[in-house]
Parts: structure tokens; C-alpha cells; sequence
């Protein structure tokens, strides 16, 4: 089963399940957790991360399992989710796809919405089969440099840089690459349309500095809460300014 972690579970009020991106952990979001104590908080590692390092995850659809255990598992029956970059990827693909009945809300931080054609599938198959190649054959350290420098980063400070390669230096290379591969987006369905049918209310947060996820937005009309100064991380570079946010979108939930 996944390790997660729970906060402030005294709350009679609906969870809020948070799921963190590529290279990350539960503990990435502790910061907006601790601005959001009115809610009960289930914070999960992904499969190949954290207390989950060495839980496998062999598609989206397995995933979407692993997640609906973990909910039984702590009796979570109503709830909202939130995830960030690959979080968001698999938190799509388990309101569209897997279509839980406790679901009240869906916030997407930073989340692609799939590609729509094969040739863009194919390129992106072989860019994250070379990135998983490396995380297996290369230093972590020397990987993780070079990946901080994808122009999604582009906004980051040298400083800010060297925090998340030390920080995500951590990882078992190894368990990143599978998870790399078995999540690419090559692999995930393309859900923009599948979003606009949701029943549950959702949205779609991003830094305002982050172009690439803006023009996302844009491109598949999906609506849209700008995080003032931050990038494409935006809860780790103004949790206050996400966590506000956030409060604002739940209390339109009902």
C-alpha cells in the first residue's frame, strides 16, 4: 500500500488528498497544509517516492487503484484533490477515468492535459525513455542538474536550483526512472475533454510566471486561478498565495 501521512484528521470537514509531483514527496506540501488546518489532510507518496519508494506503479489504471485502497484503507469517503505535475497527471486521470463517487473537488497545479496527436506521443515516449536512461546510469546529482535546467525552470534562482537537486538528490534513481516511464505522458490518455465533463467542480491553478502551463490553460479553456509570484511550482514558492486560493476555490464547492 502507499505511504501517507495524515494532518489535522480531527476535522469533521471533507480530506483533502494531496498528490506531489515527479521527484518529490509528501512533505512538499507541509507548508500549504499548514495553512489549510480547517480541512483533514492525507498527503500521499507517490509509488517510487518516499515512504512509497518501493511500491510499484505500472500504468495510470494502476494507479487509480492504488489511490482508491489508500482511501478505503483510512476511511476517507468524501474528499478533494489536489496534485501538482505528475500528481495532477494521475489526479486527472483518476476523476475522469476512474470516477469516484466521494469526490467534491479537483484542483490541477501545473498538470498537462495530454497530447492529442501521435507524432507529439512518439517524441515525448523517447524524450522521457533518455531521462529514465540517465536516472539509472548517471550520477543523480549530475541527472538532476540538467533537468532543473528544462526551460519549464527557467524562472528558478541558482539558489533555488541547488535547494531542489540537494533536496531531490535523495530519490532512489532507479525507482524515478520506472515511475518515468510507466507515467510518461506519452501514456496518459488525453483528458482535456474528459474534464469538461466532470461533475465535481474543478480547477486549474498556475504560477503566473509559468507560461508553458498558462498557454495549457488557454489552449483548452479550462478555468484558471494565477498564483502570484511563483513559477511552475507554485505551491512551494507561495504556499500563502496557493493555500488562499485554494480556501477560495473549496468554499465555492458547496
Amino acid at each position: 500500500m502507499l505511504s501517507a501521512h495524515r494532518h489535522h484528521s480531527t476535522s469533521s470537514a471533507p480530506w483533502i488528498i494531496w498528490l506531489h509531483g515527479l521527484l518529490g514527496s509528501a512533505d512538499d506540501w507541509l507548508p500549504v497544509i499548514d495553512q489549510t488546518r480547517t480541512f483533514p489532510s492525507l498527503a500521499v507518496d507517490l509509488p517510487g517516492h518516499g515512504g512509497s519508494h518501493s511500491e510499484p506503479c505500472q500504468s495510470f489504471s494502476h494507479f487509480d487503484q492504488q489511490l482508491s485502497e489508500l482511501l478505503q484503507y483510512h476511511q476517507i469517503n468524501e474528499y478533494y484533490l489536489v496534485g501538482y505535475s505528475l500528481g495532477a497527471r494521475l489526479a486527472m486521470h483518476f476523476a475522469c477515468h476512474y470516477q469516484p463517487n466521494g469526490l467534491l473537488g479537483l484542483v490541477i497545479e501545473g498538470g498537462n492535459v495530454g497530447l492529442a496527436n501521435e507524432q507529439e506521443r512518439v517524441a515525448r515516449a523517447a524524450n522521457d525513455e533518455a531521462w529514465a536512461q540517465r536516472f539509472r546510469s548517471e550520477p543523480i546529482e549530475k541527472v538532476l542538474d540538467d533537468w532543473y535546467q528544462q526551460t519549464v525552470f527557467a524562472d528558478l534562482s541558482a539558489t533555488q536550483r541547488q535547494q531542489l537537486i540537494q533536496l531531490r538528490g535523495q530519490n532512489n534513481p532507479h525507482s524515478i526512472a520506472a515511475m518515468l516511464e510507466n507515467t510518461s505522458l506519452a501514456k496518459q490518455p488525453f483528458l482535456a475533454d474528459k474534464l469538461h465533463q466532470l461533475i465535481c467542480p474543478y480547477r486549474y491553478f498556475c504560477g503566473e510566471k509559468d507560461q508553458k502551463f498558462r498557454s495549457v490553460s488557454q489552449q483548452y479553456v479550462l478555468p484558471l486561478t494565477l498564483i502570484e509570484n511563483a513559477g511552475h511550482n507554485a505551491h512551494r514558492e507561495n504556499p500563502m498565495g496557493f493555500a488562499t486560493a485554494l480556501h477560495h476555490f473549496l468554499s465555492h464547492c458547496g
